[in-house]
């Protein structure tokens, strides 16, 4: 999977990161590297739909953390593909 919205919400799960600890984190756990034009978007529309926030910047770097409804959301991706991962598993086991 490597949809960035879905990335970058797992990512902040662990606690606030700026976008360069996002694009190592990310690449670290999904193995996918998002370009910064591919971050910066994905953090825009997260933050507009209020599921990240900007916290105080540190020197350049602006670090953002997950919102109750960003986990929320999370949550519930999260979910939905569990459900697809223990279909296409039970499938793959009959066929």
């Amino acid at each position: 999977m490597n949809d960035p919205g879905l990335l970058i919400l797992t990512s902040l799960s662990s606690g606030p990161k700026h976008g360069h600890a996002l694009l190592l984190d990310i690449d670290e756990f999904a193995g996918v590297r998002l370009g910064p034009g591919t971050l910066y978007g994905a953090i825009t529309r997260l933050e507009e739909r209020g599921l990240i926030e900007p916290l105080g910047a540190d020197d350049r770097r602006r670090p953002y953390r997950l919102t109750a409804a960003g986990a929320e959301a999370l949550e519930g991706s999260l979910a939905g593909l569990r459900r697809i991962v223990d279909v296409g598993t039970a499938r793959l086991a009959t066929a």
